[in-house]
């Protein structure tokens, strides 16, 4: 396995989702893609989806089939409906003010308010790898693993917390990866069956947004980092170790649209 990323090798490479020839994330708009038949029954063996003793393959590979199966329904439901991505909710904020420089946005000051969050924690080797298994799991809280046994509907960004050195240039192997609850979800939130992932009641605050495009890889976070505090007038002003990537597309796709968010101190 490719140890830069979380990846499926062999059988479809990055899956529909990706670009040709091109190895990806699962997403949610990757298995949305899939057919029926496929999302009953994967389609691959782990015998012909992984390459003997890769233990990192046959691993991601269980990951894959399992989320797939437990999405079937929900998949079908979001893809009868033609606007069913236009659909998925959005985390509310409020725009306080914002800075241009000749015509590009520099940065966005938003106001979000006291929200329940579910948010997994994931310590693997890379980045990559935390975010892609964090991103399943949560996707099997959203669809059935829930103490409401139902869909729970999906809601835009995905949320990724992340922690530097004070030098702000080496990311933590712990990755928090983290689902905005939907507004009809929020008051009683359904409990999840993994003991792992958590419903955390995350305070009102303000954060200083940053757009970009492309892939989320540790190299391309720390560039956007640097690239937010260069532009923000009091730098002083947000908390120096904690940030926070929200991801709005498909993470195989190749103008992957994400922010970076900096969080002021309150």
């Amino acid at each position: 396995m490719d140890r830069g990323g979380c990846q499926l090798s062999g059988g479809g490479g990055g899956g529909p989702g990706s670009d040709s020839g091109t190895p990806g994330m699962i997403t949610l708009e990757d298995l949305e893609s899939f057919s029926e038949d496929q999302l009953s029954d994967s389609g691959m063996d782990e015998e012909e989806g992984t390459a003997p003793g890769e233990a990192d393959n046959d691993r991601l590979l269980h990951y894959w089939q399992g989320v797939a199966r437990d999405m079937a329904e929900p998949i079908q439901q979001l893809t009868t409906n033609d606007n069913g991505r236009s659909n998925r909710e959005r985390v509310p904020f409020s725009v306080l003010t914002h800075k241009e420089k000749c015509g590009e946005l520099l940065y966005e000051k938003r106001s979000y308010e006291k929200a329940n969050w579910a948010c997994v924690t994931v310590s693997e080797d890379t980045y990559e790898q935390s975010i892609c298994y964090g991103f399943m799991r949560l996707m099997r809280y959203i669809c059935k693993q829930n103490s409401a046994g139902d869909f729970l509907g999906m809601t835009l960004p995905i949320v990724t917390v992340i922690h530097t050195d004070e030098s702000q240039s080496v990311i933590s192997r712990d990755v928090t990866v983290a689902y905005y609850l939907p507004e009809n979800h929020q008051a009683q939130p359904p409990m999840p069956t993994d003991n792992e992932i958590v419903i955390e009641v995350w305070p009102a605050a303000v954060m200083y947004t940053r757009p970009f495009t492309g892939p989320t890889n540790e190299g391309t976070i720390i560039r956007q980092i640097t690239a937010m505090a260069e532009v923000l007038d009091t730098p002083a002003v947000y908390a120096n170790n904690t940030f926070m990537v929200a991801s709005y597309t498909n993470a195989a796709h190749a103008n992957r649209e994400n922010e970076i968010w900096f969080m002021e101190w309150r």
